[in-house]
């Protein structure tokens, strides 16, 4: 046991140096060496460039080369880290995905011996990485949602004031905090150093999958076209998103039971799990050692994914 302990350990130093040496050191000297280009005054040239560049996929080349010729299929998860805020590449969460798969099948089937729940939970463990990239991803959609109307607001109130679209766009970047100001501040930086106004503002709203930055951007481009009052169709959508944030909070109000109910019954059975597990180890041992009592936990995890996913459907309301 303890052999096999220190082997796994072992294993596990080396794929983490391996990690570190190819993959983080790599990443953390291009930011320095951008940080240090920055501070010494970096042209407008370089400028461009750091705006207009391609997200890096992953420090390792032969990674990052892989990632490339899978475009099509990477692309959804190069738009979720993206979204994610974190500063993590492409590459960092394949090597994760990879690496859990791996150290998730060998320790399970160290435990159990069956190659049936090792690649179960192996699957399990491999989808952990991309979980925490998309929940951080809506964490940081719902942030920005709830800033959406103060920047519009802002917007408006400069323009009444009698600045520039771009100057408006500015002054948001600068006062509204993080995420709705970076993503403001990323909009300014494009049409400032180059890129069209109106490519500037449909790449900002690819960037933010939201009903309501589609809704501005179409409103500022037909301003545009058309002409008009851009402050008074600022305020309106503005209105109209605070509207739409009053109607949300009460279909969360009016489904917290579902929601909660699906918490319970999600939550249930592996604490019951554990709590035989400390009073009587002997019942679930017999779920580990015995070759029906694994394909019993395989089946009833499976169900009870299933089931958690059924109730979640129900209990998200479309607004």
């Amino acid at each position: 046991m303890l052999i096999a302990l220190g082997v796994f350990v072992v294993v596990l130093a080396i794929i983490f140096g391996a990690y570190w040496l190819f993959v983080a050191r790599p990443e953390q000297g291009e930011t320095r060496a951008v940080r240090k280009r920055l501070k010494l005054g970096g042209s407008r040239a370089a400028a461009v460039t750091m705006v207009e560049r391609t997200d890096v996929l992953s420090a390792f080349a032969p990674l990052a080369r892989f990632l490339n010729r899978s475009s099509r299929t990477i692309d959804p998860l190069r738009d979720v880290v993206s979204r994610s805020g974190l500063s993590y590449t492409v590459g960092t969460v394949v090597l994760a995905s990879a690496f859990l798969l791996v150290a998730g099948w060998a320790i399970a089937f160290y435990f159990t011996a069956s190659a049936l729940a090792a690649t179960v939970i192996a699957a399990v463990a491999t989808c952990l990485p991309l979980l925490h990239v998309r929940r951080m991803a809506a964490k940081r959609l719902a942030t920005f949602e709830e800033q959406f109307p103060e920047a519009i607001d802002m917007m408006a109130r400069a323009l009444r004031a009698g600045h520039t679209l771009p100057t408006a766009l500015e002054m948001v970047s600068e006062e509204i905090p993080a995420p709705a100001g970076s993503e403001f501040k990323r909009l300014y930086d494009q049409q400032s150093y180059g890129m069209p106004l109106s490519d500037a503002l449909k790449a900002f709203g690819q960037r933010v999958p939201l009903l309501d930055a589609r809704f501005f951007v179409t409103a500022v481009l037909t301003q545009r076209e058309m002409g008009g009052n851009l402050s008074e169709v600022l305020d309106n959508l503005a209105a109209v998103i605070r509207e739409r944030f009053k109607v949300k909070r009460h279909v969360r109000a009016v489904s917290a039971h579902g929601r909660i109910t699906g918490l319970v019954l999600g939550f249930l059975p592996p604490a019951i799990a554990a709590m035989l597990f400390v009073v009587s180890p002997q019942h679930i041992r017999l779920l580990v050692e015995d070759s029906l009592g694994v394909y019993m936990v395989v089946g009833a995890l499976v169900l009870q994914t299933v089931g958690v996913l059924i109730i979640r459907r129900i209990v998200r309301v479309e607004y």
